[in-house]
């Protein structure tokens, strides 16, 4: 039962995160495929640049949704098939959650449904990890916003927050006596390096100033002006 109950928690996340919120929204929305427009990263800020407030709000809930769920599920299934906390820091089960976070993140950005290409994974990673051990989440978050507001890069700030999220993980698991602490580090970096190789263009952009800045609109809806 407990393999059983490992291969769910790698098949459920990366099933139910594959649901793009992005992709669904714009195709309800405009029809066109979020892909082939504007960076064509099919996530929330291209969203917003191509199709607007309200449609970028829906796929902020769904992202988040699935993040979450995805790492509940797993808890609950191992809780009630095994009588396994996932959540218990004495008792070294909470590398489960962080090996669910990374076939979440997974299936976010390689999709069996859409051709195995989706986002690139930071809201729904920053959902699972709020999930998995919310204060760990938070302070990346933080991280974020601050080098966000500062540089108005959002890309930029995925990318700190992503090298930094590993180390909260280590910090907070320390500080909170789990006996997996190093393993979820491990875990944890696998997460950060995915997100910042998912952000491999955005770099070359940063580095070449010609990344745009929050606010900055898709040259199709320029164009369309």
């Amino acid at each position: 039962m407990f393999i059983v109950c490992m291969i769910l928690a790698a098949v459920v996340p990366y099933l139910l995160c594959g649901i793009n919120s992005a992709i669904i929204v714009t195709k309800i929305k405009s029809g066109q495929d979020i892909r082939e427009l504007g960076s064509g990263n099919a996530g929330l800020t291209n969203t917003l640049r191509t199709q607007g407030k309200a449609a970028a709000l829906f796929v902020l809930i769904g992202d988040i949704l699935k993040g979450v769920l995805s790492i509940v599920i797993v808890h609950f299934l191992f809780r009630f098939l095994l009588g396994i906390d996932t959540y218990s820091h004495a008792d070294g089960w909470t590398w489960i959650n962080y090996m669910a976070g990374i076939f979440g993140v997974i299936g976010h950005v390689f999709p069996v449904y859409y051709g195995f290409k989706g986002g690139k994974g930071v809201l729904v990673t920053f959902a699972a990890m709020l999930a998995i051990n919310w204060i760990a989440g938070v302070v990346p978050f933080i991280i974020f916003a601050i080098v966000v507001a500062i540089s108005r890069y959002v890309s930029l700030g995925s990318i700190t927050a992503a090298a930094c999220y590993p180390f909260c993980v280590l910090i907070f698991s320390l500080m909170q006596n789990d006996s997996a602490s190093w393993i979820n580090f491990g875990l944890a970096a696998v997460i950060g390096v995915m997100l910042i190789y998912m952000h491999r263009e955005n770099i070359k952009r940063l580095m070449t100033h010609t990344e745009k800045k929050l606010g900055q609109r898709s040259e199709e809806n320029e164009a369309a002006k």
